[in-house]
């Protein structure tokens, strides 16, 4: 459903490109971590697959009708009305329901008539990824999208994406190791500019509901694995 072929880019007036030659296929639903350290290229690849960068070589290939969406920490939101109203105004119709069962996962009924300048950063990231959840996506990619947000929410958060949304593609950009081992199925490491390949799959536990066992020894392993690549 997501094919990258020969991939390379090169920022304006850097030395060096940020990666090159890069291959990647996501052929199945669910979470798919895009993971490294700063500055490896895990948001240009994004924005490369969401269509919100060009100049890059190489082919990108999405075989899904639906729209592939891009979402980020910290991202803008308006300020011209409640949190309640713009969720009313925004919302698709037929999709209330939902959007009433999200806001109550993501623990935001208690500021249904605040304005954003009233919220937290990570009350405005759960608000915001609330927000494009509603829409029509085939492809959802989550940059930091729960950054500020505490980990018991977040876990909550993720599980409740993963039930309600089994047919879509998300890819989770995050730096938290045990995050993506635990909720994600494929994480694709980025090794950093210069080496080969320039990112390196490792298989995570895609743990899906709270009331099930977590193999704590694949866990570890799987982290170790991760951090190994990094």
């Amino acid at each position: 459903m997501i094919t990258c072929r020969d991939i390379g880019f090169r920022y304006p007036g850097a030395e060096a490109p940020i990666f090159e030659s890069l291959d990647l296929v996501i052929d199945t639903p669910g979470f798919h971590a895009l993971f490294g350290p700063s500055g490896v290229g895990k948001t240009t690849l994004a924005k490369i697959i969401s269509g919100d960068m060009e100049n890059f070589s190489g082919k990108v290939t999405r075989s899904t009708k639906t729209p592939c969406l891009y979402t980020y920490n910290r991202e803008r939101l308006p300020g011209w009305a409640s949190v309640g109203r713009h969720l009313e105004k925004t919302t698709p119709s037929g999709r209330h329901t939902l959007r009433d069962e999200l806001i109550d996962s993501f623990g935001l009924a208690d500021i249904m008539g605040l304005h954003f300048v009233q919220l937290s950063m990570g009350q405005c990231n759960r608000v915001n990824l609330l927000r494009y959840l509603l829409q029509d996506f085939g492809i959802l990619i989550m940059d930091e999208s729960l950054a500020n947000v505490d980990e018991p929410t977040r876990q909550t958060i993720l599980y409740r994406i993963k039930a309600i949304f089994p047919e879509a593609i998300f890819l989770y950009i995050s730096h938290n190791v045990v995050e993506v081992a635990r909720f994600c199925q494929q994480i694709i490491v980025f090794n950093g500019q210069h080496r080969t390949p320039p990112v390196y799959m490792v298989n995570g536990l895609d743990h899906r509901r709270e009331d099930e066992p977590l193999d704590k020894a694949a866990m570890e392993r799987t982290m170790l694995e991760i951090m190994s690549a990094s």
